[in-house]
């Protein structure tokens, strides 16, 4: 997968959507590679760049290391030579090291840092009117489906 962020220039920079990052913890180190296939789809339609890609491991004394990619999974079976090479430089060795520290002992994550490609025309129309993003966050699913449930339960206590 070719990453040509550092292609750049100041003004392909101005045109470009929201970039967001995501730690990914696998309890046990037990990655499947499910996912896998559903980014690259991502990538591939035009929805998403892959700026880096990362992984790191938490021994269970707790220090934490940077994993190669070609063996994700340590057995050799998952293979992600298409995400090799996924790195703007946006990621360094205290990014990697604070991701870990969120992580269990015994445990693994992927770390992406990726561009909405999708959202980059309204972005680019905001930030030539003006606009400059102050703030910007995420909700969790479960604390979605937990707000769904309490108005559910407070709906039918009526």
């Amino acid at each position: 997968m070719s990453n040509d962020l550092d292609q750049e220039t100041g003004d392909d920079l101005d045109l470009m959507g929201p970039i967001d990052y995501i730690v990914v913890e696998f309890p046990g180190s037990r990655m499947t590679g499910e996912g896998f296939p559903i980014l690259l789809d991502l990538v591939e339609r035009g929805l998403i760049r892959i700026l880096d890609l990362a992984f790191v491991t938490k021994d269970p004394d707790g220090s934490i290391h940077a994993i190669d990619i070609s063996d994700v999974d340590g057995d050799g079976e998952l293979d992600l030579t298409v995400f090799e090479g996924a790195s703007s430089g946006l990621l360094d060795e205290e990014d990697l090291d604070e991701a870990g520290t969120a992580l269990e002992a015994g445990s693994s994550a992927g770390i992406l840092v990726y561009e909405n490609v999708w959202a980059a025309p309204f972005a680019r129309a905001v930030r030539q009117g003006g606009g400059q993003l102050v703030a910007s966050g995420r909700i969790p699913v479960q604390a979605m489906l937990a707000a769904v449930d309490a108005a559910d339960a407070a709906a039918s206590s009526v």
